[in-house]
Order: structure tokens, then sequence, then C-alpha cells
């Protein structure tokens, strides 16, 4: 559907000025044909796919971002110990660093799931010193399947397994806004 939230507002202030100029100029006819034009065309770009993920973890705040302008803003819930960046498996810590949500999976045991490229080259080699396995698995998803009813609650906490976690409903607009091969930042 065209145009965005705020496109009540526009209409009636463009409505309250064009009451005020009975007699319009070249200049406001072109003025007038961009604002109706960015008023219906504006909002499609917010419909979108989002080009960049951003996680603050300490926020609890997951955003989807087009051009550095944010579409949407979710509140997560993370890994049972999330302070640090994910060591090895098993720790309950939500990675920290850029990585890419490179492949979906819609029959996961949970409301649909988008996998983070976790490990990379260097968590790998830093769990090889370790003599550690460095994990993996960590996804963006929804809920456990029959469970969304309990998400007022489980939100309030963190309880994953490293994972960012939504509410079944975000996790489905979260679905269609993001592509395979869009980069995720994570920070503490």
């Amino acid at each position: 559907m065209p145009g965005g939230r705020g496109n009540t507002a526009a209409f009636s202030f463009l409505a309250q000025w064009m009451r005020k100029v009975p007699a319009m100029s070249g200049n406001r006819i072109r003025a007038l044909g961009a604002l109706v034009f960015s008023l219906f065309f504006a909002g499609e770009a917010t419909a979108g796919k989002a080009d960049l993920v951003r996680l603050d973890k300490s926020e609890r705040r997951l955003e989807l971002l087009a051009n550095g302008v944010v579409l949407r803003t979710y509140n997560v819930a993370l890994g049972a110990n999330p302070a640090g960046h994910k060591q090895r498996e098993g720790d309950e810590r939500t990675p920290e660093g850029r990585y890419i949500l490179d492949w979906r999976n819609s029959k996961s045991a949970f409301t649909k799931s988008i996998h983070v490229s976790y490990p990379d080259k260097a968590d790998k080699a830093r769990a090889r010193r370790a003599g550690v396995s460095p994990g993996g698995d960590i996804m963006i998803h929804g809920q456990p399947k029959g469970y969304s009813w309990w998400a007022w609650l489980t939100q309030l906490f963190d309880w994953t397994n490293g994972c960012i976690a939504v509410t079944d409903d975000e996790m489905k607009e979260i679905w269609d806004m993001v592509a395979d091969g869009t980069p995720i930042e994570i920070s503490p």
C-alpha cells in the first residue's frame, strides 16, 4: 500500500496549504507535485528489503536498515549469558562482530529462523587455540513452535543458547524484509 504512517498528517497539511493559496505559481505547483509524489512513493522504501541488520546487545535492540535509514526496530532476547563475545559451544553467548545472514530455515523448531554466519575464520582460530569447539547454529528466530503465546513472558529475559529471539509476528516480518546475504553487525 503506498505511503507511510505519517501520510494523514501530511495530507492534512497539504489541504490547509492549498486553501491558503488559491492562485498557484509555477514553483508552488512543482512543489505540490513533489510533495504528492513523496507522500505516495516514500513509504514504498520502508516496506522494502533491509540492506543491513544491526543488533545492540546491551540495549536488546535489533534494527533493520536500508540506505542508513532504520526501517524497523525490535526488542530481542539473547543468549542466557549475553555479556561478551561467544567463545565456545555451550557458553550461551551471542557473538559480536560483523557476520552475514547466509541461509534460512522455515522448518526450524522455532517459528522460522535465519542463520548468522558465526563462526568466521577468526572465531574458529580462537577456539582452536583454546582447544574448544566454537559452536554454531546462531540464528535470529521466533518462539518455539506451539509456544508463541508465551512471548509476552519469554521476551522479558535472555533465554536462548546464543541466538537472537523475537516474537513470531516480528520473525515473519524480518523473514520478508531480510534477504540471504544481508550483513549483520552485532555490538556489545
